[in-house]
């Protein structure tokens, strides 16, 4: 929906570490629970800047923009909006089914979130590889999602069984909440590994959890056969171009939820419905990044590759070849 011009309030030019960023109808409601413009959508950034950027950083990035705040309607974008500054970083992504390729986002600096921001993105949505070389995840990303009838006790319990297997394999998890309904836990890898290994592992891990909490995780792929109050691990949000909220992603919703990092002793409190836009700032002041040590941690799967290979030796199907593009 086209604005007068001033509607929302004139222009406001904000200085992101030396970079000039210009913020169009900085009055518009963006949340309306509370109130929040777009320019509150920005200041927000800039305050977890060292955690957004980190969790961004040189990976292709899909951008859900509200161009009338969350109340409207979502585009999906994959390329670069147009009018981008000179600064602004790319990354080149092909794909083959449709013979098509896209220049998408890659944030090197704040400025780079904050511009985004003018363009009227909410959440970043970034791949789990990085520009040095797409086809090899760095990131392997646990996605706890519950169904309908599932309650948040359950995804906790889910949580609690899948630090205990990372601990026993020696891996350092980081978790965090959607800002919807459940929780992620994300590994740093080796990127020595194609998705589909990456998404064989995933599922490895996925079915280890499903063995030691039988009665509240599933792997089922299919929606219609999974238990309603079961807690799905969403092994294939591992796979090419599946991406979901990154760490400190603003999510699109009335009350400006947040994919908040957590500690492991917070899990058992954590409410998803306490992070947003309003308590993350001083969550952030207080705390810093807390997945700030997360490049520093990395795994190698090889031995969850055995596991998958042990599976499917037994029977087990490998995950299905998911459309990738």
């Amino acid at each position: 929906m086209a604005s007068r011009k001033g509607e929302f309030g004139e222009p406001v030019v904000l200085d992101v570490d030396g970079f000039d960023v210009r913020v169009s109808s900085p009055d518009r409601v963006y949340f309306p629970a509370r109130g929040e413009t777009k320019l509150d959508l920005v200041r927000y950034y800039l305050s977890v800047g060292d955690g957004i950027v980190r969790s961004l950083r040189e990976r292709p990035c899909m951008l859900h923009r509200f161009p009338d705040g969350v109340a409207g309607d979502k585009v999906h974008q994959k390329r670069l909006p147009r009018g981008a500054p000179p600064w602004v970083e790319t990354v080149r992504l092909h794909f083959p089914r449709y013979g098509l390729h896209a220049d998408e986002l890659c944030v090197t600096r704040l400025a780079d979130v904050a511009w985004a921001c003018q363009m009227s993105t909410v959440e970043f949505h970034p791949w789990n590889s990085r520009r040095a070389d797409t086809e090899k995840p760095d990131e392997w990303r646990i996605d706890l999602d519950p169904m309908p009838e599932a309650p948040f006790s359950r995804v906790r319990r889910a949580a609690h069984v899948a630090h205990e297997v990372l601990d026993e394999l020696g891996a350092v998890g980081w978790p965090k909440t959607s800002g919807g309904h459940g929780l992620h836990v994300y590994v740093r890898i080796a990127p020595e590994h194609g998705f589909t290994d990456v998404r064989r592992a995933a599922l490895a891990f996925a079915r280890e959890v499903e063995r030691r909490l039988p009665e509240d995780v599933t792997t089922t792929w299919w929606r219609k056969d999974r238990d309603p109050a079961a807690v799905f691990v969403d092994y294939n949000q591992n796979a090419r171009d599946h991406t979901i909220a990154a760490a400190y992603s603003v999510r699109g919703n009335d009350v400006g939820t947040v994919s908040a990092p957590l500690r492991w002793d917070e899990v058992d409190d954590a409410e998803p419905d306490d992070f947003t836009i309003a308590t993350m700032p001083d969550r952030f002041a207080a705390l810093g990044d807390l997945h700030a040590g997360i490049d520093d941690a990395v795994f190698d799967i090889s031995p969850l590759l055995e596991w998958a290979e042990r599976d499917e030796a037994a029977g087990a199907e490998p995950p299905a070849e998911p459309d990738d593009g």
